[in-house]
């Protein structure tokens, strides 16, 4: 899973979350304050999902597909056409039996979702930002969004009214001075991923405009060269900005893929700096994405 939405270090850094945690993960038989346990946990059930899904949402795509275009084949086979009725509720009845295998999937998926450990999970992350401890990174597929993070989702991590922070109890006179807690600190943010994130959502446009300005240049010869437009020959200057729109199209895109790599890097860290019990503060949207492509 790589970056846990929160580490079980963070959950316990609060009394009142660690309690929590522990007796939601009393009812769903999981230690939600153990990393690993919760590492195994995502890893398994991202698995089950997807496995449990795939092959009947195949099928009912194939089913409403065949359905949807067996119709076209009265037009390709005269032998079709003498059974229009049939062929044609044939159609109607693959297009209805692959409508139900779709939605009866996905009824399946969301229930599969909704309950167990991932329900649970959720809960805790809920009650962790109610108490002011930042979620680093929720994957899309836990709370049911798209693969691009958009939209609600059909299982978004509960809201609950936030929680003042607790007040540093006495301690006791007669007890001893407890070791200060370790606090293992956060890598800092180099300035190339800085750089990334405000350079991840441009660019993308080279190719497209340089093809344009090609086709616009030759085009513009063309006429000039058939009728009397000299004009026209003017339009031979777009080709080497074409040209020139490829080329710094061509940088952009290594430059973008070398800053990728310094925040792969940068996103290591705080996996390793987690895992030692960091709290990893909210990643910015572009790592995000990131995280979710890799």
């Amino acid at each position: 899973m790589g970056l846990l939405p929160v580490s079980g270090a963070a959950l316990e850094s609060d009394a009142r979350v660690r309690d929590a945690a522990r007796d939601i993960g009393t009812r769903y038989g999981v230690d939600y304050t153990d990393d690993a346990a919760v590492t195994a946990m995502l890893t398994e059930r991202r698995k089950s999902l997807e496995r449990e899904q795939r092959p009947a949402g195949c099928l009912g795509l194939l089913t409403l597909m065949a359905g949807m275009f067996l119709p076209f084949g009265l037009s390709m086979s005269p032998a079709l056409d003498a059974h229009l009725f049939a062929v044609l509720g044939a159609s109607g009845a693959l297009t209805v039996v692959g409508v139900a295998l779709l939605v009866h999937t996905r009824a399946q998926w969301k229930r599969a979702l909704r309950q167990g450990p991932l329900a649970g999970y959720r809960e805790v992350l809920g009650v962790a930002r109610a108490h002011g401890i930042p979620l680093a990174h929720i994957p899309p597929w836990l709370e049911g969004r798209t693969t691009d993070g958009g939209g609600k989702g059909a299982a978004p991590i509960p809201t609950y009214p936030p929680v003042e922070p607790a007040g540093e109890p006495a301690p006791a006179p007669t007890a001893a001075p407890a070791a200060p807690p370790v606090s293992v600190p956060v890598p800092p943010k180099p300035l190339a991923v800085e750089d990334y994130e405000n350079m991840a959502d441009t660019g993308g446009w080279h190719d497209e405009v340089g093809w344009l300005l090609m086709f616009a240049g030759v085009i513009g010869v063309a006429c000039a060269s058939t009728t009397d437009a000299p004009l026209g020959y003017g339009a031979a200057f777009l080709v080497p900005t074409a040209v020139f729109v490829w080329l710094a199209g061509r940088r952009q895109g290594r430059e973008k893929e070398r800053l990728r790599e310094e925040a792969l890097d940068y996103v290591k860290s705080l996996e390793a700096a987690q895992a030692a019990g960091a709290r990893v503060p909210e990643l910015s949207p572009q790592l995000r994405a990131l995280l979710d492509d890799r």
